[in-house]
């Protein structure tokens, strides 16, 4: 694997992903078995962080394994332990074990998520080995809330998980899983019968599972073509995007809550097509001060959540939405273009005014993906 290097040129870290679609699949207790096995071939690792969730098994995987201690945050008059990636930092092993990748850190932490710390530990050339499960994973959102029912808080951007070096996948039928789950492998009986009667019953898990595999058959895919392209190019690993394509995805932004959806969904078709993004906001301004303050708050949140995302954002001047979109996406050569359902309301939709009839009607030779909610439907 060619080495990595920081923008101050040092070595940078390699980062190994141990995937998962729910807790007691067994990611922390594979992640603890390579960390084990890297120190049985002599490297220096040490344990950046660990959740035991009292799970004695994973936890006698720790055995002789060097911890970092956890720095104390305190916050509203009680004290919360965390990792400290700067004690990691100044330890400096070949390899750290980080836990719980999407974990948000207790406010007055360095930084806000745990993510962002292995970055930093990444960057002074420590290798990382990290657990998650798929529903974290920012882009599928919207899927994991229609197959759970629940709204995942502590998601990771895409392109932090495309900065992987290895995503593996640690694999347990749902059967397996909830038979571990009735036996309290997982959690205490209390918990585990709460468990059983919401999040993990078995049709959510194998919707869960699939998705998983799906994901880490599409990183696989990828790995692939950015090697076979860097070889064809004659590149030494430099460029991990693989081949620019003269094509790009416009995104429709406007202070309608349905945009992060659209959003996450737009970038997701983007990185499969290896495209550019572009999520666009078009204003008869150039600024958004002309904006009522609710209208203009909602809008920079959508902006800034697409720029955290990677994706370029512009605000466009035009009086005519559609036709200020479709110039831009044709200047961009756009494949598709993503619009939320209820942009275009009142007499306009009655009349087929609205946005979407507009571009759809001027976009004859690109593809058009209105997304609803389908949780506010019934009010379009």
């Amino acid at each position: 694997m060619t080495e990595n290097t920081n923008s101050h040129g040092a070595a940078h870290g390699k980062l190994t992903i141990f995937l998962g679609y729910a807790a007691g699949v067994g990611k922390t207790f594979q992640m603890l078995e390579e960390a084990q096995n890297l120190k049985t071939k002599g490297f220096d690792v040490v344990i950046g962080y660990f959740e035991p969730h009292g799970r004695k098994q994973t936890i006698a995987k720790t055995e002789g394994l060097e911890m970092v201690p956890r720095k104390k945050v305190v916050y509203r008059g009680s004290v919360f332990e965390e990792m400290d990636p700067d004690a990691i930092i100044a330890r400096h092993p070949q390899v750290a074990v980080i836990d719980e990748f999407p974990h948000t850190n207790v406010p007055g932490s360095t930084r806000e998520k745990r993510w962002e710390d292995v970055l930093a530990v990444l960057d002074a050339g420590i290798d990382v080995l990290t657990t998650m499960n798929v529903q974290h994973l920012e882009s599928l959102n919207d899927q994991m809330m229609q197959i759970t029912g629940v709204k995942v808080r502590e998601t990771i951007p895409d392109w932090v998980v495309k900065q992987a070096d290895e995503v593996v996948m640690v694999d347990l039928t749902p059967r397996a899983l909830l038979n571990r789950l009735e036996r309290g492998v997982v959690y205490p009986p209390d918990k585990a019968q709460r468990a059983l009667q919401n999040f993990f019953r078995e049709s959510t898990l194998v919707a869960l599972r699939e998705m998983a595999l799906r994901q880490t058959a599409h990183e696989v895919e990828e790995r692939i073509e950015q090697s076979e392209a860097a070889e064809e190019a004659g590149d030494t690993g430099r460029n991990k995007r693989g081949p620019a394509i003269d094509d790009a995805v416009i995104i429709y932004v406007s202070d309608d809550p349905t945009t992060a959806m659209l959003i996450r969904r737009g970038k997701r078709v983007a990185d499969v097509l290896h495209a550019d993004c572009y999520a666009v906001f078009i204003s008869e301004h150039a600024d958004l001060q002309h904006l009522p303050p609710v209208k203009r708050e909602a809008v920079e949140r959508h902006l800034n959540f697409a720029r955290n995302l990677h994706i370029e954002t512009r605000v466009l001047i035009g009086h005519d939405h559609a036709q200020t979109l479709l110039d831009f996406a044709r200047v961009h050569k756009a494949r598709q273009i993503f619009l939320p359902r209820l942009v275009g309301k009142g007499v306009d939709r009655l009349l087929g005014k609205s946005l979407v009839n507009q571009v759809v009607s001027l976009a004859d030779d690109m593809e058009v993906t209105i997304v609803t909610d389908r949780r506010i439907e019934n009010r379009v």
